[in-house]
């Protein structure tokens, strides 16, 4: 019996429904999110993911739906690319099943996963290049060759969206540094140099003076002076965008992130949970300031082959967990350079809480839990 017609005009409305949602999503947290719900709203699945593929073919970020947060936390670390996950990122080609654990590359799941049986998943790719996989899990029924297609038209809109996504970051990252290097400079080749010259002047008149407190009390406004050229060059060089730009944390911690782990051979991992683009700047400033001394005390002195980040929004909380697999130290003991009091510090002053456990071989986890 051929198809009701009324049915399919239905299917194609919701398919470009949900097409131009992701579509429409400019930055690039939001397009693969968006690309999650929009996979699970039309074929009916109830869990649904989007891994992101690093250099080296392994998973570099995990953004997924329908496990709650606590059962999250349980399993522990995000997949990293091996099994059945690891075969769609080497064929690039659709996998449908309706049984996961009976494929020959299946790996199971670990502690607390939720039973997944039925499984649908799609490369995504940009230009010639594949960026990820499209993860489905436990539809009733299974899924179909009209599911698989759709995937794959959805996954090709979301390798344009994604595209765009990365133009649209790095003329922002432009314009962001332009806007940077010219107030630095303008504080550099101006206030600076005017305030060093009126210092060099001041000095120059001591010698004249005959009043030895006249005498002092110049030396001292030098000195201030002095000071506040040093708390300029600093600010100089840790220039942050003013308070009006649209504060991004996933864009930010990207930047900061490729920063950190440039000079080293070893891999972070990142997920993200929940919305993560309107948060207060303060809460931004804490998270990235702690990701940043966590991640380069792991990237340092853990001589661990892989660092985990984790960011998660809660209803209350935004809580932000780096482990790695090192060699662990003292917490209570081995502290010095470590950072350890700058977490604990920052975390304190926020209003919040942080958490550093380890142990001589057994990692690092830090946990700082911050409030909304």
């Amino acid at each position: 019996m051929p198809d009701d017609p009324s049915s399919t005009t239905t299917r194609f409305a919701e398919i470009a429904t949900q097409a131009a949602a992701v579509a429409s999503q400019t930055d690039l947290t939001s397009v693969l999110f968006t690309t999650v719900e929009a996979a699970m709203e039309l074929t009916g699945a109830r869990y649904g993911a989007l891994g992101v593929i690093g250099e080296h073919g392994s998973l570099v970020e995990f953004l997924h739906a329908g496990i709650d947060p606590d059962t999250v936390e349980q399993i522990g670390s995000p997949p990293r690319g091996n099994g059945l996950l690891g075969t769609i990122t080497r064929t690039q080609v659709p996998i449908r099943l309706d049984d996961m654990s009976a494929h020959e590359d299946s790996v199971g799941f670990p502690d607390n996963h939720p039973p997944m049986s039925t499984f649908l998943g799609v490369p995504v790719r940009v230009g010639d290049a594949v960026y990820g996989n499209l993860y489905l899990t436990e539809k009733d029924g299974g899924f179909t060759l009209d599911d698989e297609e759709t995937m794959t038209a959805l996954a090709a809109v979301a390798g344009a969206a994604i595209s765009t996504a990365r133009l649209q970051q790095r003329l922002r990252r432009v314009a962001v540094v332009e806007d940077r290097e010219r107030i630095a400079r303008d504080l550099h080749d101006a206030i600076i140099q005017d305030l060093f010259a009126v210092g060099l002047g001041l000095q120059a008149q001591i010698p004249k003076l005959e009043n030895p407190d006249a005498q002092e009390s110049i030396a001292h406004t030098v000195q201030k002076l002095d000071e506040v050229i040093a708390s300029l060059r600093r600010f100089i060089f840790d220039l942050r965008p003013p308070v009006w730009v649209n504060r991004s944390l996933p864009r930010e911690l990207a930047d900061l992130l490729g920063h950190l782990t440039e000079p080293h051979d070893i891999a972070v991992e990142v997920a993200m949970e929940g919305d993560l683009e309107h948060l207060p700047n303060t809460v931004v400033d804490d998270a990235i300031a702690l990701v940043r001394e966590a991640v380069s005390n792991a990237l340092r002195h853990s001589e661990s082959s892989l660092v985990n980040v984790v960011i998660e929004r809660q209803p209350d909380d935004l809580v932000v967990l780096v482990s790695d697999e090192g060699k662990g130290f003292d917490p209570d003991e081995h502290t010095v350079g470590m950072g350890i009091g700058n977490i604990r510090t920052r975390a304190t002053r926020a209003g919040g809480q942080a958490t550093i456990s380890s142990g001589a071989g057994s990692g690092t986890t830090v946990k700082v839990v911050l409030p909304l």
